[in-house]
């Protein structure tokens, strides 16, 4: 089984809403590497509706993205020198640098959401990662991200 990339973060860097290990009031998003790509789940409860009941605010999209794009540029980054996540110290944390997103169609509340990451290219401590948000099948937002490894 492999370990969620977020609990492999550094303990003073682990407090994070969306993914913290540490944030007691958190979503808790895991975070894995498969096959060269970076995979998510998370189900959205009702209470972040957005302003179409039955639907995700886009700043629960944006957080999710964000929290899924930062861990797998950690997780990428990690990669490009070792073999495996596994049994591996704390690794570097990353923060965003730049996030842009598409929002192509309403996120639906109640049902799984898949989100995936895949490398674009890496460049010192500066990473960039191709992520989607699916739901049901469905496209519902795209984004790419720039993320720095924390010194």
């Amino acid at each position: 089984m492999n370990q969620a990339i977020q609990d492999l973060y550094p303990d003073g860097h682990s407090h994070c809403f969306g993914c913290g290990r540490s944030n007691r009031d958190g979503w808790h998003l895991k975070s894995y590497v498969d096959g060269g790509k970076t995979h998510a789940q998370f189900t959205p409860e009702d209470k972040y509706s957005g302003g179409v009941p039955g639907h995700l605010y886009g700043g629960a999209v944006a957080s999710l993205l964000d929290c899924h794009g930062t861990a797998s540029a950690a997780a990428f980054r990690y990669l490009q020198d070792h073999n495996s996540l596994q049994q591996v110290p704390p690794i570097q944390r990353h923060v965003t640098g730049q996030l842009n997103i598409k929002f192509l169609k309403p996120t639906p509340i109640g049902v799984v959401l898949d989100l995936s990451g895949e490398l674009v290219s890496i460049e010192g401590r500066k990473v960039t990662v191709r992520l989607t948000l699916t739901a049901n099948e469905t496209l519902c937002a795209e984004a790419e991200m720039i993320a720095f490894g924390v010194e």
